[in-house]
């Protein structure tokens, strides 16, 4: 039995793909991502999701092992992304009689993705909704935006699984060989971050369930201490900050604006913030700056000016975090510029869009380089941002 086969009814058939390099074509994945999928067998036989199409070969075999010579009576299609339904319509080709569990918003985006007409073999299910299988059944739950609008999730009743979906879900292996935490929560933020109000809708549906296990469509099987991991998406979800802390973010040109922000973070941590997290959006992945700014409670934005605005990876990041709802932190704001600073202005505009979010006054406009004057304007902008 492998980390993600369930049990000897439950079955993995899923995939892991070690040389993708960009998830949904923008998040580095440098450890891979895993495409999960499940077979149920029992009198009836069901198939939980399909895989992206660059696994289907080795998801077919997977399958085809596990079934030895039976035939699907169901493909359960939680979620339409082709990262898991790439193989829809090559599974119902293969299985004439298989007939396809979605929700009717997602048959609708069967009919968009493929050409073909399921007719009534196109089962559409939703809240409550029920499929016996035998020993094991299948109760079905919609949620909507997460992170897309057609997303259900199921509860397997006798051995009380949760298949999640994306919810719970990480970049990385499809076991524990490194930080789950980390990884889930730089998935979380990118991917299904926006959609906050709808994860603590599903959390509240899941909460009548017993669950014993939760199997998300990437990462590992979830099999003990559910509630530190059903808390930290709650935590998300609610737009809570996970810790305090400041992250230190800088986008420089030519290393005065880093130097400053450097000298910064120290300042901060003489007055006692433990946990002070600098990056160089330069040269960070967007996607972990935003994750560690939804972790924090507190941001510093250093950054240089460019063209009469804003130095794009500063700008970059911020239209991320405006993307994702961030919300509910405070954030210092300093600026560079040589003869005419516009960096300050570009970037509390950005943040004032945003929901709940304490800019700090005054803003520090640092002109070149550091001077003693800077320094006391830091000085005392360290002491806001530290209480």
């Amino acid at each position: 039995m492998n980390d993600l086969t369930i049990s000897d009814a439950i079955r993995s058939i899923g995939a892991y793909d070690r040389t993708l390099d960009l998830f949904e074509s923008q998040h580095p994945v440098p450890d891979g991502i895993s495409y999960n999928s499940h077979v149920i067998l029992d009198d009836k036989c069901a198939v939980m999701d399909t895989v992206d199409a660059r696994e289907t070969d080795q998801w077919l075999e997977n399958l085809r092992r596990e079934l030895a010579g039976r035939a699907p009576d169901y493909l359960v299609v939680h979620h339409m992304e082709p990262d898991h339904a790439a193989n829809i319509a090559l599974l119902a080709g293969l299985y004439p009689k298989m007939r396809v569990v979605a929700t009717a918003k997602a048959h609708a985006l069967i009919g968009q993705f493929f050409d073909m007409d399921l007719g009534d073999r196109a089962l559409a299910v939703g809240d409550g909704d029920s499929l016996p299988l035998g020993k094991h059944a299948l109760e079905f739950f919609t949620a909507a935006m997460v992170h897309w609008p057609e997303v259900m999730v199921s509860y397997e009743h006798t051995e009380k699984v949760l298949f999640s979906a994306d919810a719970f879900g990480k970049f990385g292996p499809p076991d524990f060989s490194d930080m789950w935490v980390d990884e889930a929560r730089r998935y979380y933020f990118n991917i299904v971050g926006k959609y906050g109000g709808p994860v603590q809708h599903l959390l509240k549906k899941a909460a009548a369930l017993d669950i014993r296990m939760i199997s998300p469509l990437h990462g590992p099987v979830l099999r003990e201490n559910l509630p530190f991991y059903i808390g930290k998406y709650d935590v998300w979800s609610g737009y809570r900050p996970e810790d305090r802390g400041v992250l230190v973010a800088w986008a420089s040109m030519h290393a005065h604006t880093a130097a400053a922000a450097r000298r910064f973070a120290q300042m901060l941590r003489q007055r006692g913030v433990e946990n002070v997290v600098e990056m160089d959006l330069s040269r960070t992945r967007v996607s972990e700056a935003v994750a560690s700014a939804f972790r924090y409670d507190r941001m510093a934005a250093f950054a240089a000016s460019y063209d009469a605005g804003l130095f794009p990876p500063m700008e970059e990041f911020l239209l991320h975090l405006k993307a994702k709802a961030y919300q509910r932190r405070s954030v210092a704001v300093v600026e560079n510029g040589s003869w005419a600073p516009a960096a300050g202005k570009v970037m509390r505009a950005l943040l004032s869009e945003m929901k709940d979010i304490e800019i700090l006054e005054p803003m520090v406009t640092i002109r070149s380089s550091m001077k003693p004057q800077t320094e006391i304007e830091l000085e005392g902008l360290a002491d806001r941002l530290s209480k």
